[in-house]
């Protein structure tokens, strides 16, 4: 099936990716949640208050309804079983079992997690798999994070782990948690346990097993069983349960005197939360017996939990090891035991030679590094997501029925939404579900390594099940009706040529696929958010949060409507993106040239609104600023720019793409279609690019923007004083730092502040920020732009770059200067530190650390710092796309035999 430009032999996790057994590998993997607690899912209250409802507190006592956490966790592909691990310091009021963090009401700057925990390796189908946990050896400082981040204000930075002194003098353990596959089914969990610090600690290590529990909603025909049983070779723990053959789970340690098995049910513990009778042990029996000491909480032999308690006492720097091992009975008898370590050097060097093959063109050794730990989280934070949300308005058969305000509330006009699939998530603890757009980007970024699962990825939110009937597709659980930027359209398309690029054809049938459930969806974005049918759209929220003085998603304050520069853009570039599309499906079908010139014309009208000058209504360009900015609607009918200088202006740039001479000459109609409209509409075609001035290999350009406005938009873009930083462009313009952007009416003051770190504002709990950080997806997006154009005017249209400096690029350099720029965010500089890991001060000054990197949500607009969510890899993870020249530079509509895929 994969064909390559060169005669590299595939290695053996390229093998596994083209098999036919390439689902059975997948049946097993990261598939657990960091949190299951306080999200959508799990909120059965009457207001919809999800982290006040489950709380972490709770989390080891209570059954979930739709998922499982846990620590380091690995689950089969509906979490019928689950693995993940427990530890206990002997210090902690709790079992460590899952990871701890914030709320938005607990955190001075939102939600949080309060862990040290890093994704190293892994391979697409889960052959092996690598993380690390710092786990304090002091008491964990639960409260102290809770009452100190409540002392805080919003101009104090967040309180973190490393600032309560936990970590001081190395005082800790690192756990590296590893997993390999013997077979797709033969699974080794290898717990290597270090003591860092310079005196002698004990710790308890708890590999633990479990059935999701499923009983405790609806009748079920039978309940899964983990039981105690003993051989020749000793104690090992039987599970059976109804979706799986039985499995035989093993656990062993040379470092230790015995292991020691523990039973309890994944129940809810009834007595201890709501004071009801109830027979355990519950889910926390664990907890009760090992930090409390008590022995009626857990059984001996059997339940629907199990954990391998190993103890370990390690003296200064010392290291001792756990194995896990689940496979199936009917496993053929082994008449040597399995040599584990080999096992495990064995998946280490396939690992190393998939991403040997895949980094043959990065530059240095770092970079490959921070490509491969990029990639790691991306695969880490796959999870199964389950949601059906007519169940969850209507309650459980075995439960008591929900609250009737429920049926007015969040997402109960989404009752045809049924999710149960694995999923790329943002980050399985702070955004452990799928978000729209994000997921669009982290489709993208998987591509390099798996594009089957990408595509798989994008074909599941245009189904029935996810998509809207009237084709709205679902933004997010916490209100699934936001409107987040349609990037689908592109997303397909860049998974479709990467994936052209590493086999060798075209997956035209996946193309097709999407394409038929777009169509649904663009309709559904002219006919819900462009008011008055002008080709001017208000889109609401589009995911850039505190963006603007408005929450976008309410009504404004104002009164009226905002028509949005970044939602009229985004509509543009989806009509391009649309009609590339219909014309790449047109080589095998001419109808598709129909729709084809229907999303030229679109794009035409969109630009034509969009781009007028001052004296037509609907114009959002503004020529004195020469910049484009959202107009303000009001009730009585006036209407005016917000001009402040944000990400909103520049995303007109997005809405370019070049049509190759081989398309508009080598499709029948098509050239005398493009003329025709253009011919009868001079009007539309004047605003557009220089449409019919053939370029570079006779290509043409549709863009939003002809040569002087692109070049005005990059003097902003590229001024060291506005939005170019020495890690990328900014969300905001650091000219409003001393020149804030105020907005009055009637009396009220609406205002926006250049702010490069975290959000000042509680709008969308204060945990995210477009006032001035850099943003990975709209870098993206800007550099691949000037990539594009460039295909159109070549290297003699040259930029001043950057502003000021009186050196010139081509736009082409300009986007290697611009990805360089943001790569710098994670590799190590002069100073032998990476600007990403600003925060952590003391990992960076340890040799040992010095190569642990994170993949923050977004960055600090001045030093590059992470801000936000610290793990999430999703969109984060396309750094590991620029670190690929190659892999940004597959564009256009001719097949590309890059050698992306040697793998």
């Amino acid at each position: 099936m994969l064909q390559r430009a060169a005669g590299l032999d595939l290695t053996a996790e390229g093998q596994r990716l083209y098999s036919s057994d390439y689902a059975r590998w997948q049946r097993w993997g990261p598939y657990l949640s960091e949190r299951q607690w306080g999200t959508v899912r799990e909120d059965y209250s009457e207001h919809g208050t999800a982290w006040d409802y489950f709380p972490h507190d709770h989390a080891r006592m209570r059954a979930y309804r739709w998922g499982e956490d846990g620590l380091a966790g690995f689950a089969d592909e509906r979490l019928g079983w689950c693995v993940a691990l427990a530890l206990w310091n002997g210090r902690d009021p709790i079992l460590k079992e899952r990871l701890f963090g914030l709320t938005n009401e607990q955190g001075n700057h939102g939600e949080d997690v309060k862990e040290l925990y890093f994704y190293l390796d892994g391979t697409p189908t889960h052959s092996y798999m690598r993380m690390l946990y710092k786990y304090p050896q002091a008491a964990f400082p639960y409260q102290d994070l809770i009452d100190e981040n409540a002392r805080r204000g919003t101009s104090v930075p967040e309180y973190e782990i490393l600032d309560t002194g936990v970590f001081d003098d190395e005082n800790y353990f690192d756990i590296h948690i590893e997993y390999a596959k013997h077979t797709p089914e033969d699974v080794v969990m290898r717990v290597t346990v270090e003591n860092r610090a310079g005196r002698h600690a004990s710790i308890d290590v708890l590999p633990q097993i479990w059935a999701r529990n499923t009983w405790s909603w609806k009748p079920t025909g039978g309940k899964p069983s983990l039981t105690l049983a003993s051989s020749a070779e000793g104690d090992h723990v039987f599970a059976r349960g109804d979706r799986h053959e039985p499995l035989i789970v093993t656990a062993a340690s040379k470092d230790a005197m015995s292991v020691e098995w523990l039973f309890c049910e994944n129940d809810t513990n009834v007595q201890r939360l709501f004071g009801m009778d109830g027979a355990g042990p519950f889910k926390d029996g664990f907890n009760e017996y090992i930090v409390h000491g008590n022995e009626a909480a857990i059984r001996r032999d059997a339940g629907t939990k199990a954990a391998a308690r190993v103890h370990f006492e390690l003296a200064a720097h010392a290291r001792a090891v756990v194995t896990f091992r689940w496979r199936p009975v009917s496993a053929p008898k082994e008449d040597v035991p399995l040599d584990i370590d080999a096992l495990f050097a064995h998946r280490i060097a396939e690992t190393d030679a998939f991403y040997d093959a895949l980094q043959r063109d990065t530059e240095s050794a770092d970079a490959r590094l921070v490509q491969r730990q990029a990639l790691a989280g991306l695969l880490w934070s796959k999870q199964y997501y389950e949601y059906d949300v007519h169940r969850w308005l209507e309650g459980d058969p075995l439960q008591p029925t929900p609250p009737a305000s429920r049926r007015r509330g969040r997402n109960a006009d989404w009752q045809h939404l049924c999710n149960a699939d694995i999923l790329s998530m943002p980050d399985k603890w702070e955004y452990p579900w799928y978000a729209s757009w994000d997921l669009a980007f982290q489709a993208v970024a998987f591509a390099l390594i798996d594009p089957m699962f990408a595509k798989k990825q994008m074909l599941l939110l245009v189904k029935d099940r996810y998509q809207h009937p009237n084709g709205q597709l679902p933004a997010y659980e916490w209100a699934f009706g936001d409107a987040n930027p349609p990037v689908h359209a592109w997303a397909a398309w860049r998974v479709y040529e990467i994936d052209r690029a590493i086999t060798g054809h075209g997956d035209r049938e996946f193309l097709e696929r999407v394409f038929h459930k777009l169509l649904l969806n663009f309709s559904w974005w002219v006919n819900r958010k462009d008011a008055d049918g002008h080709n001017i759209f208000q889109g609401g929220f589009l995911g850039l949060d505190n963006v603007g003085i408005f929450d976008r998603s309410s009504p404004l304050p104002t009164g009226g409507r905002l028509d949005q520069a970044d939602g009229t853009a985004w509509m543009a570039a989806y009509a391009l993106d649309l009609m590339r599309i219909a014309l790449e499906l047109a080589f095998d079908n001419h109808v598709f040239v129909d729709i084809g010139v229907k999303f030229f014309e679109h794009f035409l009208y969109i630009a034509g609104a969009v781009s007028c000058d001052d004296g037509c209504d609907t114009g959002l360009w503004d020529s004195i600023d020469e910049f484009f900015y959202d107009k303000l609607r009001l009730p009585d009918g006036t209407s005016e720019p917000l001009r402040m200088r944000s990400i909103v202006g520049l995303i007109p740039f997005f809405a370019v793409r070049v049509l190759e001479e081989q398309v508009h000459g080598g499709l029948p109609g098509l050239r005398d279609r493009l003329v025709w409209f253009l011919e009868h509409r001079p009007d539309l075609a004047r605003l557009v690019s220089r449409w019919n001035q053939p370029g570079k290999g006779n290509s043409l350009l549709l863009s939003l923007l002809r040569g002087h406005r692109m070049k005005a938009l990059l003097k902003r873009v590229l001024d060291e004083s506005e939005f170019l930083s020495a890690h990328g462009v900014r969300a905001l313009s650091r000219s409003h730092l001393d020149e804030p952007f105020v907005y009055r009416h009637n009396g009220c003051k609406f205002g926006v502040q250049y702010l490069p770190g975290e959000s000042d504002s509680r709008v969308f709990g204060g945990n995210s920020n477009w006032r001035g950080p850099i943003w990975m997806p709209v870098n993206y997006l800007l550099i691949e732009s000037l990539y594009e154009f460039h295909r159109y005017y070549g290297d003699d249209f040259l930029v001043e770059y950057p502003t000021g400096s009186g050196k010139k690029l081509s736009l082409a350099q300009i986007a290697d200067e611009l990805a360089r720029r943001v790569t710098t965010l994670f590799l190590l500089d002069g100073k032998n530190e990476r600007p990403v890991m600003g925060a952590y001060p003391q990992l960076q000054a340890d040799p040992r650390c010095r190569d642990l990197v994170l993949f923050h949500e977004y960055f600090h607009g001045d030093n590059g710092r992470g801000i936000g969510a610290s793990h999430q890899t999703g969109w984060t993870a396309l750094v590991a796309l620029m670190l690929q020249p190659r892999a940004m530079s597959v564009s256009g509509n001719v097949p590309v035999a890059a050698e992306l895929g040697e793998v």
